[in-house]
């Protein structure tokens, strides 16, 4: 973050202890305290009090007719991002499909029209297959450069999020790959730094539950380096189960300490990333020795952490026996039907398979937006579940469950209650702020409402 990026409130409150501090005229994000940000500042609070939130999401530009970039609840947001664009075999274009290339000037225009920043993902699950070449040499590496600096200058961009799934690990089955992939994926982020240009835009990277990769796809010990040229990480805290697992869990744990299998969440995720030298934030208020100092030294009150939250599900079908316990309540991890994968929101009935970028077949998502989930009747209009619907909230992963018995559906999502827990774990552990994947899943903000909300968020504009 950049001193001309402050909020009002956070200058305000450093302004109490030093004279002549003066924000720029922006819009901000802000809660009204950050109670653990404090506590690492060793401040008495004013600092941390009204600090920017990064309250941001991913906005699918195959879904504008869905939600037209007009329809979007700007106020609501610090920023978003535009997906996807992809890597291709030349490290000299970067590609956009037709329609996103004619909804992005749309999109960028919307959010500056709303004081948002407007960034481009460049990846995504089936984009990033060409990253580890795009990277993998100094000349490529300023090449690829080029190449995002035309697409920043092209459309006006504030900022660029690198969603590489993922560095020296396989994602959808045929990336290129390489050892180095880390190591060759910070030089260049450090190359685009020393540009003019580069310097000054949003840098962020959608990353896993664990830190990048090394050799052998084994996570890095230090990637303390990362922060040092990204703005932040939006660790992706979903997908940890689906349709690929043995059991029904959930698709977005808060937490996994207490359950009887971890396969991640968002506490192990973050502790994992700090372990490794990433930090939750960079404040530190005994840096600051004078107001000059104080003038140029905004990026040490920003936190350096995002959470990935999901605005969707993952069905299963499951056998009545098998869904119920015996005081007729939902049960946990279930075993379910692989055979019977239910559809999801967007799947067609009868639709033969299709196949990926990687020529594999690829048959029903079963994935349901959580507007989705109320179209389909398994949730009300306020987002509880709907009449003969069965709801469990799991206490240990701060995730629902729902159960139609009619068709022997059950879907792991998040709801309203879960946002809320995970707003006020982002606050307890001073991280950045949030980001949902995606912004048009949810249903008249409900989701959104609930996360800011837990966050005390309101906006603030000089």
């Amino acid at each position: 973050m950049f001193c001309d990026k402050c909020s009002p409130s956070l200058l305000a409150g450093l302004a109490a202890l030093f004279s002549n501090v003066l924000a720029a005229p922006h819009c901000n994000l802000v809660p009204p305290t950050r109670p653990s940000l404090t506590a690492q500042t060793g401040s008495s609070g004013s600092i941390a009090d009204g600090m920017d939130v990064v309250a941001t999401g991913w906005y699918p530009g195959w879904l504008g007719s869905q939600l037209p970039p007009n329809e979007i609840s700007w106020t609501k947001y610090s920023a978003l991002t535009f997906a996807f664009a992809t890597t291709t075999p030349d490290p000299s274009v970067i590609a956009l499909d037709d329609e996103s290339a004619a909804l992005l000037p749309t999109f960028v225009n919307e959010a500056h029209n709303n004081c948002v920043d407007a960034l481009l993902s460049i990846g995504g699950w089936t984009g990033s297959i060409y990253y580890s070449t795009a990277v993998g040499s100094a000349d490529n590496r300023t090449t690829f450069v080029k190449a995002i600096l035309d697409l920043v200058n092209t459309y006006a961009l504030d900022g660029i999020d690198f969603d590489w799934e993922y560095p020296s690990r396989q994602g959808i089955g045929c990336n290129t790959i390489s050892d180095d992939d880390s190591a060759n994926f910070l030089s260049f982020l450090e190359e685009l730094r020393e540009d003019p240009v580069g310097a000054d835009l949003t840098l962020t990277a959608a990353v896993g539950l664990t830190p990048f990769a090394g050799p052998g796809g084994i996570p890095l010990s230090d990637v303390s380096a990362f922060a040092d040229v990204l703005d932040h990480i939006a660790i992706m805290n979903y997908d940890v189960w689906g349709a690929w697992s043995t059991d029904v869990g959930p698709n977005a744990p808060l937490n996994d300490s207490c359950a009887a299998v971890q396969a991640g969440s968002a506490t192990s995720a973050v502790k994992a990333w700090t372990d490794a030298g990433f930090p939750a934030s960079k404040a530190n208020i005994s840096l600051i020795s004078n107001v000059e100092a104080l003038s140029n030294s905004c990026e040490l009150f920003h936190a350096k952490i995002v959470l990935g939250v999901a605005a969707y599900g993952h069905s299963f079908h499951v056998a009545t026996n098998d869904a119920l316990d015996n005081a007729g309540n939902l049960a946990l991890y279930p075993p379910f039907d692989k055979s019977q994968q239910p559809l999801g929101d967007s799947d067609i009935p009868g639709a033969p398979p299709s196949e990926d970028e990687c020529g594999n077949p690829v048959g029903v998502s079963g994935t349901f937006n959580f507007n989705g989930m109320v179209a389909a009747g398994f949730l009300d209009t306020n987002g509880n579940a709907a009449a003969g619907i069965d709801y469990r909230f799991d206490n240990c992963s701060q995730t629902p469950f729902v159960y139609d018995p009619n068709n022997q559906t059950m879907i792991s999502y998040d709801d309203q209650t879960s946002f809320a827990a995970k707003g006020r774990f982002i606050d307890e552990n001073g991280l950045a702020g949030f980001a949902i994947w995606h912004v048009a899943g949810d249903y008249n903000d409900t989701l959104l409402n609930a996360i800011s909300d837990a966050l005390d968020l309101e906006q603030v504009c000089s």
